[in-house]
């Protein structure tokens, strides 16, 4: 096992060059497995996997429902920032891969998506049950015995590439562009690998079924965040605005947001989320516009509190931020796109736009403003995606897969 880890920390380095990505990958796409996770005396029930563990999302949330489901389960990953992601996972047995250690990926994830696949292929879990937890990665993961895939969403890095990867170092994308061939290849063979498919949305459905030929079944994440818990006030921030939370990159439609703001003076917007945009949306926001960063729970559920509505313009598989809204019993102006499809009723917990362009966005938050809306029936809307309701249809799965292992 040593020798195993020596060899991999010395070839992480060489797999920095796209083209010894390439050949590592082979034709087919696939690295013969080189580490054991797991070896324990006795074998694991049930074994999580997720794609990297340092920043806080709706698919860190997702995880955080899955141990809470499974609370004796390890939690594999390719990068663990304790800082970075939700610290409730600083408690829990996360198990890093080996490129945890080279500097600076924790911190910057999007510069280790060369080093992904070969680390994911390397990974060999010892559980009945490994439920992996993938945006694209971790269904790669080799599994001793039943595999079930939870997807947020095919690869968003292969086959939605441009947006994902804006910020992103020349050098770096263009490593990606080059590997993109073999990188699908490897994708298929991976997603093929899983015993059982899941995934978040009716939308990520079609898109599995179109790209790997598989019918999966849907389980709505859960909405973690609901109005049960501390709840403080973040400094200079007043009642009555509009909130957006997201991760700032191209397409999750921020910037078209900010835009919106400039054209509606007497309304205002705080922005909460980081990301390579961060910069650019504070030089274009004008003064009715907060940009608070990453902000820990107690003040978010006080943001939701406080605000009029949500605005959701980004391009969503699942969109879980509607959800929590309506868990504070407020409505959202959103886009009529993917996953939002999913968790937004038109009339009754929110306002569709059908693009994340600045005119349209104003149009739906000046109509979310004028109208009157149900509170009970927001937060009944909000209950169809209890945390109780998921784990019932994890477990279910789980134990079925279990009896086949």
């Amino acid at each position: 096992m040593e020798r195993a880890a020596s060899r991999l920390d010395t070839e992480s380095q060489v797999y920095t060059n796209p083209a010894s990505i390439a050949t590592a990958l082979g034709s087919a796409g696939h690295v013969d497995p080189l580490v054991v996770i797991g070896g324990q005396e006795h074998r694991s029930h049930v074994a999580l996997v997720h794609d990297y563990l340092t920043q806080r999302g709706g698919a860190e949330r997702v995880v955080l429902a899955m141990s809470a489901a499974y609370p004796q389960a390890p939690i594999h990953t390719s990068l663990f920032d304790p800082d970075g992601t939700f610290p409730e996972f600083g408690a829990m047995d996360v198990r890093p891969s080996l490129i945890d250690r080279l500097p600076g990926l924790r911190r910057h994830h999007r510069l280790a998506l060369p080093l992904l696949a070969p680390t994911f292929s390397r990974m060999y879990v010892d559980a009945e049950v490994t439920v992996c937890s993938s945006s694209g990665w971790a269904h790669g993961t080799q599994a001793s015995g039943r595999k079930v895939v939870y997807c947020h969403n095919p690869a968003r890095w292969l086959y939605q590439s441009d947006p994902y990867l804006e910020g992103l170092p020349t050098a770096a994308g263009g490593s990606l562009a080059m590997l993109r061939r073999p990188l699908r290849k490897w994708d298929h063979r991976a997603a093929a690998s899983a015993d059982r498919y899941v995934v978040n949305s009716n939308a990520v459905r079609k898109r599995v079924a179109d790209l790997y030929g598989i019918e999966a079944a849907v389980i709505h994440p859960p909405a973690i965040l609901g109005p049960d818990g501390v709840s403080s006030p973040p400094a200079g921030i007043e009642p009555g605005f509009f909130l957006c939370v997201s991760r700032l990159l191209g397409y999750k439609n921020v910037q078209a947001v900010v835009a919106a703001f400039a054209d509606l003076p007497h309304e205002r917007l705080v922005v909460v989320g980081t990301g390579p945009l961060a910069k650019r949306l504070e030089a274009a926001a004008t003064g009715n516009v907060t940009l608070t960063g990453p902000v820990e729970d107690g003040p978010l559920r006080w943001l939701y509190q406080s605000c009029q509505g949500l605005v959701a313009a980004s391009y969503e598989d699942f969109g879980l931020t509607p959800v929590e809204a309506a868990a504070f019993a407020k409505p959202t102006a959103v886009l009529r796109w993917g996953g939002f499809l999913d968790t937004t009723i038109e009339g009754e917990t929110g306002v569709f736009f059908d693009r994340p362009e600045p005119a349209l966005i104003g149009r739906a938050v000046r109509q979310v403003a004028a109208s009157a809306w149900d509170p009970d029936r927001l937060r009944a809307h909000a209950e169809r995606f209890s945390a109780r309701e998921f784990a019932s249809k994890l477990r279910g799965i789980v134990e079925e897969e279990s009896a086949l292992a």
